[in-house]
C-alpha cells in the first residue's frame, strides 16, 4: 500500500466516521430491551451486543498492535462477552473511540510505512503485514460488523439512521 493511497488524513475520517457509526449503533441499541440486544440473530457473533462487544474487542487487539494499548484478556473466539454489561460496553465504546481519535490525530505519514509484526493467537503463528494494510483493515472490519448491527437493529424495529460516508455530518455542506 503506498503512501498515496493511505495516509493520515485519510485515517482521521475514518475514525470520526467510525465515532459516528459507533454513536448511532449504540444509541439504536440502548432503545432496545436487554432481550432484544442479547437474543441471537444468526450473526456471526450472535446477539447485537455480541457483535458490538467483538467489535469493542477487535479495536482494542489492533490499537495494542499499533500504539501499544493493553491488549484484550479474552481470546478471539470468546470476544462477544469481552464486555457483558450493557452500560460498561457504551462508556468503553466511547473511550475507545475517543482514544482511536486521538491516536490518529497524531499520526503521519511515517507512521503508516513499514511493516507490523504479531504473534497471531487464531493463526498461532507470527504474522507480518504493511502497517498501512493492518489500519485499512482495523476500519473495514468496525464497517463490515456495523453492516451486520445495523441489519440486526433494523429488524429488531429500531432506525440506526444513515450509514452512508457521505452522510456524515461534518462531511454534509
Amino acid at each position: 500500500m503506498g503512501d498515496s493511497l493511505v495516509t493520515a488524513e485519510w485515517c482521521r475520517v475514518m475514525a470520526r466516521y467510525n465515532r459516528w457509526q459507533n454513536r448511532a449503533a449504540i444509541e439504536a441499541a440502548g432503545a432496545l430491551p436487554l432481550e432484544a440486544r442479547t437474543a441471537d440473530r444468526g450473526a456471526f457473533w450472535g446477539s447485537i451486543h455480541g457483535t458490538l462487544a467483538h467489535l469493542l474487542w477487535a479495536d482494542h487487539m489492533w490499537m495494542s498492535r499499533l500504539d501499544g494499548w493493553e491488549a484484550p484478556n479474552v481470546v478471539l473466539g470468546d470476544s462477544s462477552g469481552f464486555v457483558a454489561d450493557w452500560a460498561d460496553l457504551r462508556s468503553k465504546r466511547q473511550i475507545t473511540d475517543a482514544r482511536i481519535s486521538r491516536w490518529v490525530q497524531g499520526l503521519s505519514g511515517a507512521d503508516l510505512r513499514g511493516d507490523l509484526s504479531w504473534r497471531s493467537s487464531s493463526t498461532g503463528r507470527e504474522l507480518n503485514m504493511p502497517r498501512a494494510l493492518c489500519v485499512v483493515h482495523m476500519f473495514n472490519h468496525q464497517t463490515h460488523h456495523r453492516g451486520q448491527v445495523h441489519a440486526m437493529l433494523t429488524a429488531a424495529g429500531t432506525d440506526p439512521g444513515p450509514t452512508d460516508l457521505l452522510m456524515m455530518p461534518d462531511l454534509v455542506g
